[in-house]
């Protein structure tokens, strides 16, 4: 508790001042002056703790809470600015639904997979099962909320298939591995908390985690299964 109360009491100061130099001014009198008639030297009284009138701080204290505060500041501006789907007029409920759970998927607190079944630009039919976070991270998808392309499985997500020619392949990827083995269908285990997602519809889909099946102009069928992490201490 008293850690951080030091360590607010030190945030209010570097937050309040631009410099070290400003910090320093603060705690300097006209008394001070008065006696030592040199700026510089007050300071370097007050910094050594010989003058000032509240908190010491030591330079590279100060400099080195500025520069974390100032780190953190950055991060968050890029968290805001990564958000592709921020600013845009999204009509289909697909989209909709990808923009909702941006933010969450980027963040970790929540883990989506995608499950969408349509035709490519050869006209055959395909679908597949898409980790949206690893998307997310691996591909700018300015492009689908803009409308100017279609988001479609491909053979390096967590499963695909095309219906015409019969190629069906499985991918693991940094959030989920892939359970081919099971009688019953595909399965996929979040790394995080080893919980099982189990995409058959006649089923619940497993702990922590729902399936909803999204209503769009854009696909014979999309659905999107979210899963909330529960990490294992």
């Amino acid at each position: 508790m008293e850690q951080e109360e030091g360590l607010t009491a030190v945030d209010n100061i570097v937050t309040q001042f631009n410099t070290y130099e400003d910090f320093l001014d603060s705690q300097i009198t006209t008394v001070d002056l008065y006696y030592l008639e040199d700026e510089s030297l007050a300071r370097q009284l007050v910094e050594l703790g010989y003058r000032g009138t509240g908190e010491i701080m030591k330079r590279e204290d100060f400099e080195a809470r500025k520069a974390a505060i100032e780190i953190a500041r950055q991060a968050e501006r890029t968290q805001k600015k990564t958000l592709t789907s921020a600013g845009k007029i999204l009509q289909d409920n697909f989209l909709k639904a990808l923009a909702v759970r941006e933010e969450d998927n980027l963040s970790g607190k929540v883990s989506s997979i995608i499950f969408i079944r349509d035709k490519n630009s050869h006209g055959q039919e395909i679908s597949g099962y898409i980790d949206y976070a690893h998307r997310l991270k691996m591909q700018n998808f300015e492009v689908y909320f803009s409308g100017k392309k279609k988001l479609l499985p491909r053979a390096t997500d967590l499963s695909f298939y095309n219906w015409d020619s019969h190629i069906a392949v499985c991918n693991s990827s940094p959030n989920y591995q892939v359970i081919t083995d099971n009688p019953d269908g595909l399965l996929f285990k979040y790394k995080r908390d080893r919980k099982i997602l189990n995409v058959d519809p006649k089923v619940q889909p497993g702990d922590n985690s729902t399936r909803i099946s999204i209503q769009t102009d854009l696909y014979m069928q999309a659905v999107i299964f979210d899963h909330i992490s529960r990490r294992k201490t």
